[in-house]
């Protein structure tokens, strides 16, 4: 062996060491993901099967209950009809057997012809009363009905599931879904676990100035994140860009082809938060102007004891408990726009506003009017670039841009 080779050896077999301390860490890891991955699997299927027979319960007590519904109505009709029926023949047998016993009188005994004429004429007078009354409706013919609209929207919603599954790992739910890595236990329930954490989201993080040329004369600006309703107006010089019948303010640039996310403080009062058309009027009566009320803007809406969604006049309301920091994602490729509460680096969902992936195709029975609606005008409402828009509604609302840091501190002291 040569002197080089002696004194290459120790280095060889150094990074021979380190490899294979690299390999050992990265089977270590694996080793852990295919656990992880088999454990979740195993309680999937467990809560699946357990879903699955109650939903089978569900429907096999439906079945139950409406042929129990077929035997009580047929049951009660043919306690009438029958009746009907048994009367009619036992009138048509009297009826036969005076006819036959006036034929067998002779002709020359007038007494017992006149006897059995008379018994004719009563048995035919029994029978002159009023006929059985017309059936009644059928009504429990309309279960097979119910239940075709049942078993229909069973596969509809099926379908529908199955596709949304089927599709979680394409570029538009790329968004809402972890690495592998940031795999959660499978039996956590809280729902902040059930999306990425904040610093995912603030890789797309955008920063919002309040542009105070858009500001309506009742809202004061405080620098480029602050704004508050007021009730004496201010005398900002004129803007054709300025809303003119609403208490609303724009941020600043426009945003198309990309993803964007920014975060609003809520401080005080009736607030709402979202997007508008870039070239939509600011001077819009009041009525169609504020945001989420044409098919020009859509947002979240904080009332003071309850979040909604706005969009083409139609509210859609949530049922989420209130969070002080609201994040916004605008995904603009994908057309959607997402409301999320932050506490603590967690993100909880409160609505992602999308055209749903039947696009209106599945029954109307399916789909509120509220999708509805979405699926019908919400691509449009992507036809042009879109602002950051904010709505005070009530005379004390505050509140201020986020400042997108590992943590939502306001700099504006809440009252």
């Amino acid at each position: 062996m040569s002197p080089s080779s002696q004194a290459e050896q120790p280095k060889v077999l150094s990074a021979v060491e380190d490899r294979m301390d690299e390999l050992g860490a990265g089977i270590a890891q694996a080793r852990r993901m295919v656990t992880l991955i088999k454990s979740a699997a195993e309680a999937e299927r467990e809560r699946v099967s357990l879903l699955f027979a109650e939903a089978a319960a569900t429907l096999q007590r439906f079945q139950t209950e409406v042929l129990g519904f077929i035997e009580e109505g047929a049951a009660a009709m043919l306690g009438s009809s029958q009746g009907d029926l048994q009367r009619q023949e036992e009138q048509r047998s009297r009826l036969s057997r005076a006819r036959h016993s006036l034929s067998q009188v002779p002709e020359a005994d007038a007494v017992s012809f006149l006897q059995e004429l008379l018994a004719l004429k009563l048995a035919l007078e029994e029978g002159c009363g009023p006929g059985p009354s017309p059936p009644q409706e059928l009504t429990f013919t309309q279960s097979s009905q119910a239940v075709q609209t049942v078993r229909d929207a069973l596969a509809a919603a099926c379908t529908s599931q199955l596709e949304q599954l089927r599709g979680l790992g394409s570029d538009e739910d790329r968004l809402r879904k972890t690495d592998m890595k940031e795999l959660q236990d499978p039996d956590s329930t809280d729902p902040l676990e059930s999306e990425p954490p904040r610093d995912y989201f603030l890789k797309f993080a955008y920063i919002v100035d309040l542009d105070s040329d858009t500001a309506d004369k009742f809202l004061q600006l405080y620098g480029a994140k602050g704004v508050k309703r007021v009730l004496c107006p201010i005398n900002y010089p004129e803007s054709p860009t300025r809303f003119t019948h609403c208490e609303q303010v724009l941020g600043e640039g426009a945003l198309d082809r990309g993803t964007y996310y920014w975060e609003v403080e809520i401080i005080e009062g009736w607030v709402s938060v979202g997007v508008v058309a870039e070239d939509f009027n600011p001077q819009e009566s009041y009525t169609r102007g504020r945001l989420g009320r044409n098919a020009h803007s859509c947002c979240l809406q904080w009332n003071g004891r309850s979040y909604s969604v706005w969009f083409h006049g139609l509210e859609a309301p949530l049922s989420q408990p209130f969070s002080p920091t609201v994040g916004v994602c605008l995904e603009y490729a994908d057309r959607a726009l997402a409301f999320y509460a932050v506490r603590d680096g967690k993100m909880s969902l409160l609505r992602r506003l999308k055209v749903s992936r039947g696009g209106g195709s599945a029954p109307a029975a399916l789909l509120d009017s509220f999708q509805n609606c979405l699926d019908n005008y919400f691509v449009g409402l992507f036809r042009t670039r879109l602002k950051p828009a904010f709505f005070l509604e009530s005379v004390d609302a505050h509140l201020q841009i986020g400042p997108l840091k590992k943590s939502c501190i306001s700099v504006l002291k809440r009252r």
